[in-house]
């Protein structure tokens, strides 16, 4: 596999965080024809609601003194984790979601962060790997905006995939993706439609980018 993909919204093909990943979906396979895609949708396919503490209870207890659920816990982690290490870049769509980061987004980083081949090591495991990540938020976070400050997920996202893990991150970010359905954002519709063209622009981009420092660590 080359390129793993994230998807986490729960609009479906309504979804702008879907449709940007896309994007730059589209420009690595462009770019990189032979480059795989390997996917995990974390809202069609959701992840058990009691891994994460089953993952966590299991590193206190002998692997042959484990529960059943505290087992497939711990092989759920190995799986996740695997995928991370068999891709050479990362595509992450990850909307906001009530200021911050969705449910289904953070009980996956949860699970990853119980695997001690991601955080046991002195230098990250996926240090300099390259990942586009892609933001949408409903409203306006931006400078100067009443909601300025409140976007506490795209921070996280930083912080865990850049400095945690190591990716080298490209992020594409989308605000105002609620204007065009909410009427009282109507006056706003302008600039969320300018919004969404560049934030198309720069996941093609990323994607692009992407793809070529992949082909480039290959030749």
């Amino acid at each position: 596999m080359s390129l793993f993909r994230l998807d986490s919204s729960i609009l479906g093909e309504r979804s702008t965080s879907r449709a940007v990943a896309d994007t730059a979906e589209k420009a690595w396979t462009r770019t990189h024809p032979s480059g795989l895609v390997a996917r995990r949708d974390l809202v069609a396919s959701p992840l058990p609601p009691y891994a994460w503490t089953s993952a966590v209870s299991a590193g206190f207890v002998p692997a042959d003194q484990r529960t059943d659920e505290q087992t497939e816990a711990v092989a759920l982690v190995t799986a996740l984790v695997d995928e991370l290490f068999a891709a050479e870049a990362y595509l992450l769509a990850v909307p906001l979601y009530n200021y911050g980061v969705s449910q289904h987004v953070k009980g996956w980083i949860d699970l990853l962060l119980t695997d001690r081949r991601l955080i046991g090591t002195e230098k990250p495991p996926l240090a300099g790997r390259p990942a586009a990540l892609i933001t949408s938020r409903g409203g306006g976070y931006g400078p100067g905006t009443p909601r300025e400050g409140w976007d506490h997920a795209t921070p996280y996202y930083r912080r865990i995939f850049g400095d945690l893990l190591g990716m080298e991150l490209h992020v594409s970010e989308i605000e105002l993706t609620l204007a065009e359905s909410n009427p009282a954002m109507a006056g706003l519709r302008d600039q969320a439609r300018q919004q969404l063209e560049a934030g198309h622009a720069s996941a093609e981009k990323h994607g692009e980018l992407l793809a070529q420092h992949v082909l480039d660590q290959r030749s």
